[in-house]
């Protein structure tokens, strides 16, 4: 039976929703560091995991599917639809069980510093009772040490300070209860069932989630893209906060047109020109997403296929080679065989001139080279 989870809502009233899941020990005051960015594009909906904060605790053990649900029924109590859905370590676990269990409800996903499955449930049969016997300050400093590198740790004390503080504050009940849903954790049957756009994020010196985990995560999520922050162990939000944050907003705010331009010219060639946007160069690319994809290839007029006919044409009799490379390759993606892409080279030949065409029967022989190459 699910629990009313205690909730926070900040950001602009009527933007889309962004819910922050938290990890194991803390409350949603985790994510303050993102939230004023997070504010410019979000309706951030932040809630504390049962057993912890000002939720209630139920007499454990609990399961992921029990966290999972008391999501769902507070977006149910909210009226909610669908959000996007960012978690850490314990939140990313729900997250995943969400995106899997509901994918209707989630729009966008972000895994942070998690797991779809430990090694051994050992750790957490013991830590569980452990903290059922001695309360969670047995356990806060040796669980503090791995949240953080000790870099990170010295130079910071207050903030040690207090994740020690949150971790003492949370009720042991509710504290063994979540080490009960770790040791029974196995999520990987359900990870091809999610659809949402998803980013795994680790932490490169993450000792309690490490970045294996993150790979296996993304290598099971069809689409899913992995980024490793280097020097940043499992709260790397808190850790490598400004990293955390350009990741949270380049995945879940992408512009009007974000999705067709991946869906036509594949993640890795939008990735490449994306983070080589600089300041100088930010404003063009967010030009090309919102117009070009957003509007032009979003439109109903034409289907994919066809712009893509028309784009190739284009492209081989402005003498665009670079261009024509790319969209070769985003012809195959939206449909057209090399046999049709022949048919509109030998097009622009007729309209355009011999030369134009023969420059682009050369340009996308080498693009089909490159890809039988592998």
């Amino acid at each position: 039976m699910s629990v009313a989870l205690h909730y926070q809502w900040s950001g602009p009233a009527g933007a889309p929703v962004l819910v922050l899941g938290s990890s194991l020990g803390t409350t949603g005051t985790m994510w303050e560091p993102q939230l004023p960015a997070l504010h410019r594009h979000f309706r951030v909906l932040r809630y504390d995991h049962r057993g912890h904060g000002a939720s209630p605790t139920p007499a454990g053990p609990y399961t992921i599917d029990d966290l999972g649900g008391d999501v769902l029924a507070l977006l149910d109590t909210l009226g909610v639809e669908r959000v996007s859905y960012a978690g850490l370590s314990l939140g990313g676990m729900v997250g995943m069980w969400l995106a899997a269990t509901a994918p209707e409800r989630v729009n966008r996903l972000v895994l942070c510093c998690t797991s779809a499955r430990f090694d051994t449930p050992q750790p957490w049969i013991e830590r569980a009772a452990q903290v059922r016997a001695n309360g969670t300050s047995a356990v806060a400093e040796q669980v503090v040490a791995r949240w953080f590198t000790p870099a990170f740790a010295a130079h910071e004390p207050a903030l040690i300070a207090s994740a020690h503080a949150a971790i003492i504050g949370t009720p042991r009940q509710g504290y063994a209860g979540c080490c009960d849903a770790l040791a029974a954790l196995d999520l990987r049957p359900l990870l091809p069932a999610i659809t949402a756009p998803t980013l795994v994020v680790a932490g490169a010196d993450d000792q309690a989630t490490p970045p294996a985990y993150g790979r296996a995560i993304a290598a099971a999520i069809r689409g899913a893209r992995l980024a490793v922050i280097p020097g940043a162990a499992h709260l790397a939000n808190v850790e490598a906060p400004d990293a955390v944050t350009a990741l949270l907003v380049g995945h879940l705010a992408q512009p009007p047109g974000m999705a067709v331009r991946r869906e036509v010219l594949g993640d890795a060639h939008v990735d490449r020109a994306t983070a080589g946007a600089d300041a100088f160069t930010a404003d063009f690319q967010d030009l090309i997403t919102r117009y070009a994809w957003g509007e032009i290839w979003s439109r109903p007029g034409l289907d994919r296929r066809t712009r893509s006919a028309i784009t190739l044409a284009m492209l081989a009799t402005l003498h665009h080679d670079e261009e024509l490379a790319i969209h070769v390759r985003a012809a195959l993606r939206t449909g057209l065989t090399r046999e049709e892409i022949k048919e509109v080279l030998l097009q622009v030949a007729i309209y355009a001139g011999a030369p134009a065409a023969n420059r682009a029967f050369a340009v996308a022989q080498r693009t089909f080279q490159s890809l039988d190459a592998g």
